[in-house]
């Protein structure tokens, strides 16, 4: 039997009882077809090995698999969701493996070989925080070449959100410092069993060799939480404690102190961080 011959998703459910449970952040896509598109969002994936989070009945993982992607690793928390994908895993042929456990805390790194993108209909309980992990490793670049995730729709407007927004903020930096992003489809909720309460949207990100502008990470992560921590208000109030007169380092990269964090754009943020980083030197 090859992937292809797999049953279909529902009746894989029905077999093995997988009704979707909240505590996971499951809601599975069943329409194979929205799968491929997924996956084929991802690029080229004969020559990568795909690392994919909660694979749930293995929907997407048919897919990744049906793409010729060389190596899919999965990992999955749900133990409900295991026999399903060992069946995936026998079709497979060798080309998928299946971890159990919390994506949070699972290295796949020893059962993954570069290039490596991942690919993932993210559980909403962990998505964001996995993103940022990805975003922010202590060396760059990172070991995935890319990234096509599931978000709810409001994230990943964020993701890809331009100052100027009201999407716009510390998930638009993050991502566009490092990445080019874009949203490449929208979902609504009745692709979904159960259908959630919200509408979804896939993001693909490709990894930048270097930063789009030169910045310490850490000092960047900084600045930018707390401006839009308290986004309404002006820069030279939300700033304030970040460094010593702070407004006279504002001036210093051109950036009024009245202005508010959504009207200031990646490049003056990484400006900003360039001072304050120098400013805390001294």
């Amino acid at each position: 039997m090859s992937v292809m011959d797999l049953p279909p998703l529902r009746e894989v459910i029905a077999t093995h009882d997988l009704r979707a449970k909240k505590a996971f952040g499951q809601n599975f896509l069943l329409d194979l077809n929205l799968t491929g598109k997924i996956a084929r969002q991802a690029g080229d994936l004969t020559a990568c090995d795909v690392l994919e989070i909660g694979p749930g009945p293995g929907g997407l993982t048919r897919a990744l698999l049906a793409e010729g992607s060389r190596k899919v690793v999965a990992i999955e928390r749900d133990p409900r969701c295991l026999p399903a994908l060992a069946e995936v895993a026998e079709a497979a042929n060798g080309r998928l493996v299946v971890l159990e456990g919390d994506a949070l805390e699972v290295d796949p790194l020893p059962h993954l070989t570069a290039p490596i993108r991942i690919c993932a209909n993210l559980p909403y309980n962990v998505g964001t925080e996995l993103l940022l992990r990805w975003l922010s490793p202590p060396d760059w670049p990172p070991f995935w070449q890319s990234l096509t995730l599931m978000f709810q729709k409001e994230v990943a407007e964020r993701i890809a959100a331009k100052p100027g927004s009201k999407a716009y903020g510390r998930l638009s930096i993050l991502a566009q410092w490092r990445c080019d992003v874009r949203i490449a489809m929208h979902l609504p909720p009745q692709a979904f069993t159960p259908a959630p309460k919200v509408s979804s949207a896939v993001v693909h990100l490709d990894r930048l060799a270097e930063p789009r502008y030169p910045a310490d990470a850490r000092v960047l992560s900084d600045v930018v939480a707390r401006a839009f921590n308290q986004r309404r208000k002006m820069l030279r109030a939300s700033l304030r404690g970040v460094v010593p007169e702070v407004e006279a380092v504002l001036e210093s990269v051109a950036i009024p102190p009245t202005a508010r964090a959504e009207e200031i754009d990646l490049e003056r943020f990484c400006a900003l961080a360039r001072a304050v980083e120098i400013q805390r030197g001294r």
